[in-house]
């Protein structure tokens, strides 16, 4: 749940405004309101699993802080395999929330691949 709260909330709330703003369709606004959560948890997975398997030094931040306070993470719940199955699902469907928009998504589309396969 506090997953939830954190990235997925930020990019769904900027999506939507970006929406509102551009006077989207309710079809498009829901779209991009179901891409950016899928994308914010697919992120905040990814974040986990590399605090888990990156060091400090390419984190750029310090590394297996979670770990050591005991935070609840993906990993720490399901392991590392399940959690990088997770977050290629939560990717798929965020990509998958897209196709209203056809070619004008490529974009959030290469945005959303760059994230599933980021290092730092």
């Amino acid at each position: 749940r506090i997953h939830e709260a954190k990235t997925a909330a930020l990019l769904t709330a900027s999506l939507r405004l970006g929406a509102m703003t551009a006077n989207a369709t309710p079809a498009k606004l829901e779209a991009l309101t179901t891409f950016g959560y899928n994308l914010g948890l697919a992120f905040q997975v990814i974040d986990d699993i590399l605090d888990v398997t990156q060091s400090t030094e390419v984190l750029g931040k310090t590394a297996g802080k979670d770990e050591a306070v005991e935070k609840s993470t993906y990993p720490a719940i399901l392991g590392l395999p399940a959690s990088r199955k997770e977050a290629a699902k939560l990717t798929k469907a965020a990509m998958d929330a897209l196709k209203p928009f056809g070619k004008k998504a490529a974009r959030l589309e290469e945005i959303a691949a760059y994230l599933l396969k980021r290092e730092y």
